[in-house]
């Protein structure tokens, strides 16, 4: 393959190809591809091979192609054909970049079906598919990476040109490279660059792999004679706690005889003489800055096994075992499993067992989780068990770390991947099993940009094509695929009993109408929870509460005028974060200083209206002064390893109190979470949304799973103004059948999902006379297929969102009807919609099965 550059022109090029093919023409049939371009096209586009690469091009493959006059994409080839293109003439292509494929046929032929099914264009599949270092065009830019060693690296003469042009000008475009080295042929020569980490393209974010840090414990070295550590012990009669954490270092390092009768000094891991202890952080702080002890952060390798019990082999319960037998019989009938199990009850353990079965039969393994957030405890328990074998793939990762795991894959050194939904692209060969952790989450659905898909949904399409095995995992499924389950659609399992035999735990009502009746009420806490949060902190456990809402409060309000500070680009109040001393839009992300002085009526009369997960770790912290509170928000969570710092250490228990998001309810497990508070069940059930019951049900029962999960029964504390609401009935009974049961009555009579297919259209524009003119023009067009059909046009709750106003038009299709024909005569009239002038100043965004 000629991957090298050329000081020819294209046209040169082109020229001499073009006598080649006549010379050769006799031998050879002339070649073309149909290659997709990482752009939103609705076809691909055919470009012919010159002889020289005709032997090198293969499906899958990427291949450098001009697009318009100037632009130059990095392509995949989906169709080798041997005739040339009617209505126009087709271009040459200008080199191909992939030794072998980059991915395989049947991850083409599931990028097609997603662009079928989910109405969208092959080139927005490439684009959420492939990493940006895949997808480079003469609009990218580079730039030298900051760790580039130009003594320790071997440069061609063009390279050494491209290094000398960044170092004087910083950035370039690779349009700016073609026309630095008089060549078109770049691609494979920035390839190398970024091969050698010399340079980086734009889309990456630079962060640096940083190693997993613990902390350490060891005496300091005037301590190590016995006659000193004699004199401390003295010293700390009168710190009872400090004293007894002395004493618990001494006997797990069981360190006081030494041949010379002094003390022998070993580190201890400090989470470990916490544990081991069971005492606070605090006496460890007091005998650290009285120098007994010193503190030492070190590098630990992720993969080492640290505790033993962990090392043994895996052996399931009597119902798990009952449970994997049930799943082996299910899978010789369909590719598609349910396993519904209890929180608790050792789903995860059944999944290890599956991939060990599915390794030894020479296959790989998908693992798909809905959050990053849970990444970080499942690959600690995966590695225990598998080693070097498991790889990690999410949103977080930079494009260089997703490149260099894409090339992992493709040459099988990961035989299990561990990720969030775009794992499912990633081109892994023999794939044997998916597992799809939390089904029922709405975090495996991508809302924007399109494809709008459903990783879930895709997963088990995927299965179809490839004969892979596809477990759902979840405590509470969603109602469609528990319908699924109910019609034989797919297989269903049941593990309803918690591992170890632990009881499910104890969930007790608060109402806070009563509450504020009686004037027991503190800010938005009520006694019950305050007395239960106290009595955990006294026994040493811990405690999770969940509130659906980041920021300080919602929103202020002028005491003296009403008014309410909103977003200058959304129709939506500004949140207060006090932390930051900012307004902040949570659509847009515009901020603006806090005041204290009204924006209308210049009083300073502003009211706290509502609370969120700041204001609740800023109030818990007067009430509870000697407790280590933290949050676990988008928020706290933005940088690459916040996740995994703030649950290592909860882990760790050196945060007694952790206030989250919907960030906590999902999957995480903790062995001495004792009490969960759900502060405000209201905001979950008065959301309008047909989903909205489903949905707090599901985020009310997976957060009361964190609660009691090892050896002790734990408590639920929901506090609600409707108690009595059948919602929180059936998350007190843990009676997930009963609300299956009210709902689906609902879902059929008002023709919803599973018993009709959603899909919804949403047109956006800057004028909201403009938009809905449009809005008018398209409903009247869709009255003409689709009549009794339509919901709406309506305006959503938020109804501008980035100075654009939204209007929606929702399709009720039968489920025994066509969908795939419905879905063809839409396609034809949104074609038609768009080729009149007056729409195409409208955006038009399709969502099918909308969460």
């Amino acid at each position: 393959m000629n991957t090298n550059g050329s000081n020819l022109s294209t046209n040169t090029r082109i020229n001499e190809f073009t006598n080649k093919r006549i010379h050769e023409s006799g031998n050879r049939k002339s070649c073309f591809v149909d290659v997709i371009l990482p752009l939103p096209l609705s076809q691909t586009y055919t470009y012919r091979v010159p002889v020289e690469f005709q032997d090198d091009v293969a499906i899958g493959k990427r291949v450098e192609v001009q697009f318009g006059k100037k632009k130059i994409y990095s392509a995949i080839i989906k169709e080798i054909k041997y005739v040339s293109p009617e209505l126009y003439e087709a271009k040459n292509l200008i080199s191909v970049l992939d030794e072998a494929p980059i991915v395989y046929e049947q991850h083409i032929q599931l990028w097609q079906w997603i662009a079928e099914y989910y109405m969208c264009t092959l080139g927005e599949v490439m684009n959420v598919a492939l990493p940006a270092g895949l997808k480079l065009s003469s609009e990218t830019s580079i730039m030298l990476h900051p760790e580039f060693d130009l003594e320790n690296t071997e440069l061609s003469e063009k390279e050494y040109l491209i290094i000398e042009a960044l170092r004087y000008q910083g950035e370039l475009s690779l349009k700016k490279v073609s026309e630095i080295l008089d060549v078109k042929t770049i691609y494979p020569i920035i390839r190398s660059l970024i091969n050698k980490s010399v340079v980086f393209t734009t889309e990456e974010l630079i962060k640096k792999y940083k190693p997993k840090r613990a902390f350490f414990i060891e005496l300091s070295e005037e301590y190590l004679i016995k006659e000193k550590l004699e004199t401390a012990f003295q010293e700390l009669e009168r710190a009872p706690k400090q004293l007894e954490l002395l004493m618990s270092y001494i006997n797990i390092n069981n360190s006081l005889e030494s041949s010379n009768g002094n003390v022998i000094n070993r580190e201890i891991k400090k989470s470990v003489l916490l544990n081991e202890s069971n005492i606070s952080a605090a006496a460890l702080k007091g005998l650290v800055n009285k120098g007994i002890f010193n503190l030492i952060e070190k590098d630990v390798d992720r993969l080492v096994n640290e505790d033993s019990d962990e090392l043994s082999e895996l052996v399931l319960s009597g119902s798990q075992t009952e449970c994997l037998n049930e799943i082996h019989n299910m899978f010789e009938k369909q590719n598609v499993v349910l396993l519904h199990g209890e929180t608790g009850s050792g789903k995860t353990e059944i999944y290890i067992k599956l991939i060990k079965e599915t390794l030894a039969k020479g296959k790989r393994a998908l693992y798909l989780l809905p959050e990053i957030a849970l990444t970080t405890q499942i690959i600690n328990r995966l590695r225990k068990h598998f080693g070097d074998k498991v790889g990690v793939y999410h949103s977080k990762f930079n494009d260089n770390e997703r490149v260099e795991l894409w090339n992992k894959v493709l040459k099988g050194e990961i035989e299990i991947m561990l990720g969030a939904r775009s794992a499912l692209f990633l081109p892994i060969e023999r794939l044997g099993l998916i597992i799809v952790d939390e089904e029922h989450e709405n975090t495996f659905k991508q809302f924007d940009p399109a494809p709008r898909y459903n990783a879930r949904d895709t997963a088990i399409y995927y299965s179809q094509v490839t004969d892979t095995k596809v477990l759902l995992g979840t405590a509470t499924p969603s109602i469609e695929n528990f319908y699924n389950a109910q019609i034989g659609k797919f297989c269903y399992v049941r593990l309803s009993e918690r591992y170890g035999s632990v009881k499910l735990p104890e969930i007790v009502t608060v109402d806070l109408i009563e509450e504020i009746r009686k004037r027991k009420i503190r800010s938005h806490y009520s006694s019950v929870l305050i007395n239960h949060i106290t009595e955990a902190l006294n026994n040493k456990e811990q405690v999770i509460l969940f509130q659906n809402r980041r920021g300080y409060v919602p929103f202020l309000e002028c005491s003296s005028c009403g008014f309410v500070p909103h977003c200058n680009n959304c129709d939506v109040s500004l949140t207060y974060h006090k932390f930051a001393r900012q307004l902040r839009c949570h659509y847009c992300g515009a901020a603006q200083n806090a005041s204290s002085d009204c924006l209308a009526c210049a009083q300073q009369t502003y009211e706290l209206k509502g609370f969120g997960t700041e204001k609740i770790e800023d109030e818990l912290k007067v009430f509870f002064p000697d407790a280590t509170i933290k949050r676990l928000d988008i928020d706290t969570t933005r940088s690459k390893y916040s996740y995994e710092k703030i649950l290592n250490d909860f882990d760790e228990r050196e945060i007694d109190i952790l206030v989250g998001t919907q960030m906590v309810t999902k999957g995480l497990d903790f062995a001495h979470v004792s009490l969960v508070g759900i502060l405000s069940a209201d905001s979950l059930l008065n959301f309008p949304d047909f989903r909205a019951f489903e949905h707090a049900y599901q985020l009310m029962a997976q957060v009361s799973g964190r609660s009691g999960r090892k050896n002790k029964r734990g408590k639920v504390i929901i506090q609600s103004y409707q108690p009595e609401h059948p919602i929180i009935r059936f998350v007190l009974n843990n009676d997930y059948l009963g609300m299956y049961d009210h709902l689906i009555k609902e879902r059929k009579n008002y023709k919803y999902p599973p018993f009709y297919r959603l899909v919804k259209i949403t047109l956006k524009h800057r004028d909201i006379r403009i938009l809905n003119l449009a809005m008018g023009r398209l409903r009247y067009m869709l009255h003409k297929k689709f009549a009794g059909k339509i919901l709406g046009p309506e305006f959503p709750p938020i109804k501008r969102i980035k100075n654009r106003y939204l209007k929606n038009i929702l399709l009720k299709l039968e489920k025994n009807a066509s969908v795939k024909a419905a879905k063809s005569d839409l396609s034809d009239i949104l074609q038609e919609y768009r080729t009149q002038k007056e729409n195409r100043v409208v955006t038009v965004h399709i969502d099918v099965d909308p969460m």
